[in-house]
């Protein structure tokens, strides 16, 4: 990762539009691979291989940004993907569309590993989903770091639903993916520029029970802000500069917040 942006404004009145919406959609929606491999094309001498069912379920694409964002703002991210997509031709990885996967991944390996056999329903053991979960998020986590180190730069869509604040409790998230990314982000070697131009320059429970909520403290401070403003700039310049590549209009939002001058 190049650059992290902190994107915290109203996208609704700009982006949320059926263009940008289907666009963004279509785009997604090509770069989901469909899986049909079998759990046991994967297991070896009785052993699951869990780097190559890993490279299988959560492959790795080519994308220019990564974007971080709460699912219930998914419209407003897919509008976001086609804005930049229809603006600058830019490619954007939305996170979440791996979750399906880790879905369907999961189950898989519950079906075969974690049923309870003891029982004559289908009850899943507490103690073995458990540790089938922990892999399985283990692998999607690597892969969500990968992209955030593949692409290029970082989008936080900071919505109310993303980051929650309060008049006792400032900058937390209940997400556990958003808190991963972000510090990944914080934390994950920036690399130089050149080096991404290179060659282009479960089941329903039986009983109620009280709602799980856990609180993640998050930082943005590492994040540079972007706000409505910059990026009716950002276009603006693209609508000058017509027939300029997808990554110099990239260079350009770089120039605009200070990240690098003209003369570098």
């Amino acid at each position: 990762m190049f650059a992290g942006f902190n994107l915290k404004i109203d996208l609704s009145e700009m982006l949320d539009k059926d263009e940008y919406y289907f666009l963004g959609k279509s785009i997604d929606e090509k770069n989901k691979k469909s899986i049909e491999e079998d759990l046991e094309a994967f297991i070896i001498d009785g052993v699951i291989d869990g780097s190559s069912l890993q490279e299988e379920w959560f492959p790795q694409i080519k994308a220019d940004i990564f974007i971080s964002h709460s699912h219930k703002d998914l419209r407003l991210t897919y509008c976001l993907v086609g804005w930049l997509y229809k603006s600058f031709k830019l490619k954007a990885f939305v996170d979440s569309n791996v979750w399906g996967f880790a879905d369907n991944l999961l189950r898989k390996i519950d079906d075969k590993y974690c049923v309870n056999n003891s029982s004559e329903s289908k009850f899943y053991s507490y103690e073995k989903r458990n540790y089938s979960t922990s892999h399985v998020h283990m692998m999607l986590s690597v892969a969500l770091n990968k992209m955030i180190d593949k692409t290029e730069c970082l989008f936080f869509l900071n919505t109310p639903e993303s980051v929650s604040i309060t008049d006792t409790v400032q900058n937390t998230t209940f997400s556990p993916w958003i808190y991963s990314e972000l510090f990944t982000s914080e934390v994950i070697r920036k690399q130089e520029l050149s080096r991404y131009r290179k060659g282009i320059m479960e089941k329903k429970a039986m009983f109620e029970s009280a709602e799980l909520i856990i609180r993640y403290n998050i930082s943005t401070d590492h994040l540079i802000d972007l706000n409505k403003k910059d990026l009716i700039e950002w276009r603006m310049t693209r609508m000058i500069t017509n027939n300029v590549e997808p990554l110099d209009q990239l260079d350009q939002l770089y120039y605009l917040k200070g990240i690098f001058t003209i003369t570098n």
